[in-house]
């Protein structure tokens, strides 16, 4: 993951797959203070490989410990 906070780097991931702020409330979604720690909980001598799943309107999001996928429900 960047060093960026965590919810910047979902909310770009939605913007680029052409999703605008105005069209969602993430907050009513997912809490993402408690998912960065979650995420932080997992530290990198950990073996853990954490995958956090959850949907946006028509998107599907995983976040896990390096990355944020952003993927299209069908």
């Amino acid at each position: 993951m960047s060093d960026r906070p965590l919810l910047l780097e979902i909310l770009n991931a939605l913007e680029e797959q052409g999703l605008d702020r105005d069209e969602y409330q993430l907050q009513r979604v997912i809490d993402v203070e408690a998912l960065e720690r979650l995420i932080d909980s997992t530290g990198p001598q950990t073996d853990t490989d954490l995958e956090i799943r959850f949907s946006v309107g028509e998107f599907r999001i995983l976040v896990t410990r390096s990355d944020v996928i952003i993927s299209r429900i069908s």
